[in-house]
């Protein structure tokens, strides 16, 4: 992104100059105070109307301070609109130089959910990291609360490492030292090495704390390059010392790789914001327990690593409200239904939808609309921009008397009637392939399931990861930059929500 002064460059204006010499070129001041403002304004209407007639949407938000150390809190609200799309849109990018406590956070998202016109009773769930803080400012506004995905399987594997770390801290610590070792010059001998040897050109890789994953990437890239990385320091004429592999380091990294590359081949599957992720969870802590099983082959650092890193995800997903609520998301997606549940846990969950979903019908909340069949049949449409002369339907005495003899006892249908009758005829039909959209499905089911299809808009919403809001601040660093760090966090705010919500 480029500052606004940018306009006012020679180089710019000669650019412009020779598309169009008529062209008279705005100053810095006029997009500062005008263009960007009455853009902001307007981009900002358009969202204020579409969450207008949004039932429930999902949040999530997290903390970072720009280069000159000024600290923000990104929002982004997560909801599906009327045609059964997924959308994501941030809210706002506030300035937050208080400190940090529990009570300042949940000041901050109240005036954020007020600033929308949003109603708490809207906010489906609310997905962020593990800091305390957070935490305890979602727990006193008594939102529903989801904990992310990506930052408990990094801490779990962070964890898992660190009480291993008698075992693995000095094959770590060569790693890094191989990487630090290799200058620009070094770099190319590898390269050489590498076509030498017909491997994979691939560079080596340092770890990051904050990085998900990336421990495991260096692990394997060194693993990958042993013979070329040996091959350059065999050839190596200066006499200077060289960090050593070992065949000890080597047995190491092996047992490490062996125990997350598994687990880091879906780190990010649950990271998206545009496609539903909660309903994945508990398929993923199914599919990531059986990846964590112990293996008559697994050498103790392995089985070691499995045990600790299984236990502190059980544990993170142990609390009985998240399990319900990710047992409600499951159920809703027509990807998985009923699969992934025990008989108790499947029984359970379909009487908290059904009496949630009466509930709703209690609170005069709109009624969705009946189809023109009901749940069961099909619905057949008729191809777009094909027109159509209905045709005057003969109705025999027979017919006509058993279309009112079943209208008259569908009137008779109680809610909790209507609403089991859809339960049951979703959970008898087959669950759709993994690969498909559950939203395509439920648009095109809506009108067969309208009552489940209000909670499949509230549940399918929530993120498994509070990754969203992440991606905000990776805008956010690319606008407060370090020649354009005294921008004032209103304009900053402005910047990182056009940049994030405008559909180019």
């Amino acid at each position: 992104m480029v500052s606004f002064n940018t306009v006012e460059k020679p180089s710019f204006k000669a650019m412009l100059h020779t598309f169009d010499k008529q062209y008279e070129l705005p100053g810095r001041k006029y997009f500062s105070k005008t263009d960007i403002p009455n853009l902001f304004n307007e981009v900002r209407s358009n969202i204020t109307k579409e969450l207008g007639d949004v039932e429930y949407l999902a949040m999530t938000t997290d903390m970072w301070s720009s280069c000159n150390m000024m600290p923000y809190m990104s929002v982004t609200a997560h909801y599906i609109n009327k045609e059964w799309t997924l959308q994501s849109k941030c809210l706002q990018t506030c300035f937050m130089p208080e400190s940090h406590t529990a009570d300042n956070l949940e000041e901050a998202l109240r005036e954020a959910i007020n600033d929308w016109k949003l109603q708490e009773k809207q906010i489906a769930c609310i997905t962020t990291d593990n800091g305390a803080n957070i935490v305890a400012a979602i727990r006193q506004l008594k939102w529903p609360w989801l904990s992310c995905f990506g930052h408990n399987l990094n801490l779990a594997i962070n964890n898992s490492l660190a009480q291993q770390r008698a075992s693995t801290d000095r094959a770590f610590r060569v790693c890094r030292a191989v990487n630090t070792a290799f200058s620009h010059s070094w770099r190319r001998e590898l390269q050489k090495a590498q076509v030498e040897m017909k491997l994979p050109e691939h560079s080596l890789i340092t770890d990051c704390a904050t990085r998900w994953g990336s421990k495991q990437q260096m692990v394997e890239r060194i693993l990958e390059q042993e013979q070329a990385i040996k091959r350059v320091f065999a050839q190596d004429k200066s006499r200077r010392p060289l960090p050593q592999l070992t065949w000890q380091d080597m047995t190491v990294l092996e047992s490490v790789n062996n125990t997350l590359k598994p687990v880091a081949d879906f780190t990010d599957i649950l990271s998206g914001e545009n496609y539903v992720t909660v309903s994945s969870l508990l398929p993923m802590l199914a599919h990531l327990e059986g990846v964590l099983e112990e293996s008559g082959d697994d050498s103790k650092l392995t089985a070691d690593l499995k045990r600790v890193i299984l236990e502190q995800m059980e544990g993170r997903y142990g609390d009985d409200t998240i399990q319900r609520m990710m047992r409600k998301a499951t159920l809703l997606d027509p990807r998985y239904r009923g699969e992934h549940m025990k008989p108790p846990e499947l029984h359970s969950t379909k009487s908290e939808i059904m009496e949630e979903t009466v509930r709703e019908i209690d609170l005069s909340l709109p009624r969705p609309t009946p189809g023109p069949s009901h749940a069961g049949e099909d619905v057949d449409e008729p191809d777009a921009g094909v027109a159509t002369v209905p045709k005057k339907k003969k109705w025999s005495l027979g017919s006509l008397l058993a279309k009112r003899t079943a209208t008259a006892a569908a009137a008779k249908l109680t809610d909790e009637q209507k609403v089991e009758s859809e339960m049951t005829i979703y959970l008898q039909e087959m669950a759709i392939d993994g690969e498909e959209d559950p939203l395509t499905w439920w648009k095109t089911n809506e009108k067969r399931f309208p009552f489940m299809a209000r909670l499949a808009r509230k549940y399918l919403c929530i993120c498994a990861t509070s990754t969203p809001s992440e991606r905000v601040f990776s805008t956010v660093g690319s606008v407060v930059t370090p020649i354009r760090s005294l921008l004032k966090p209103d304009k900053v705010n402005m910047l990182v929500f056009l940049a994030r919500n405008i559909e180019i």
